[in-house]
């Protein structure tokens, strides 16, 4: 399998919130050459402008990328290398940067793999309640975990390699995975948070809050203004983890309800130390 020593080409294909850091981060903390692959005239432009890119040339410079990465959605992501993969040239690593595994993996590996290219399945824990690449900034990596799904023929050369480049940007680890544990566990340390904040903030004193909130209610609020249209997809390509998740804390909702519906207060100082030591457990 090729692996190149740095500085390499690199393309990142999607210039949002993750895409645009991606790529600010790679000219800002590398010496790599960045090509930028982006559908929105406006996007395009202000990459070129604020040299978050090197190009954005046309589809046929992906042949002289050493590691691509596919910063879209999941069904983006497997539609932007299905139409693209013939520019490829045999051993280029790729990578998806998708919020979920399975599905990617599915997809984008047998891609890869009936075409001579190294698949790695990633997840950069770390993003922002705004989108876009107007929010994009390179130091949303700083300290943050990156999850690295390999498929069983990716070569160990492979992963070191990445994980330097991950460490270069900013990262503060590198996490690795596999597709099933990755959906799974972000069901709940992600994907839970984002439907409890959007169901959250829905009741009626939400409208009324001001002057009554402060730490806490930031805190359970902040995620509810997320991108709908990419958390839908999320959401539904993970949807028996993230239901099963979604069940067990209507159950542990359940018993706060009744023991506070009941006045039964031992109960409820039981519910709420249990809930206490499991979260300095997490510490």
């Amino acid at each position: 399998m090729y692996v190149k020593e740095y500085p390499i080409t690199v393309g990142v294909a999607g210039l949002g919130l993750i895409g645009g850091s991606l790529a600010k981060a790679l000219k800002q903390f590398t010496s790599n050459w960045v090509l930028g692959y982006d559908t929105d005239p406006t996007t395009r432009r202000m990459a070129l402008a604020e040299h978050a890119v090197d190009e954005m040339p046309e589809d046929s410079a992906l042949g002289r990328c050493d590691l691509v990465f596919l910063a879209l959605c999941p069904r983006q992501a497997v539609a932007f290398l299905q139409e693209r993969v013939q520019y490829l040239r045999p051993g280029t690593v790729v990578m998806d940067l998708c919020g979920v595994k399975r599905y990617p993996f599915r997809h984008l590996g047998e891609l890869c793999h009936s075409h001579n290219l190294c698949y790695v399945g990633g997840h950069p824990m770390a993003g922002k309640e705004c989108w876009g690449y107007e929010n994009a900034d390179p130091e949303l990596f700083r300290g943050a975990s990156m999850i690295v799904t390999p498929g069983p023929q990716t070569p160990p050369t492979v992963l070191q390699w990445l994980e330097a480049l991950f460490l270069q940007l900013g990262f503060g680890r590198v996490t690795p995975s596999d597709p099933e544990e990755h959906d799974r566990i972000i069901a709940f340390t992600s994907q839970l948070a984002h439907v409890v904040s959007s169901a959250y903030v829905k009741s009626p004193q939400a409208l009324r809050q001001m002057g009554f909130s402060a730490g806490s209610f930031k805190d359970l609020t902040r995620v509810a203004r997320l991108n709908p249209a990419m958390w839908t997809e999320l959401f539904l390509e993970n949807a028996d983890d993230l239901t099963q998740e979604i069940d067990t804390i209507i159950a542990h909702l359940q018993e706060y309800r009744e023991a506070i519906a009941a006045g039964d207060a031992q109960r409820l100082a039981k519910l709420l130390e249990d809930g206490r030591q499991r979260k300095e457990a997490t510490l």
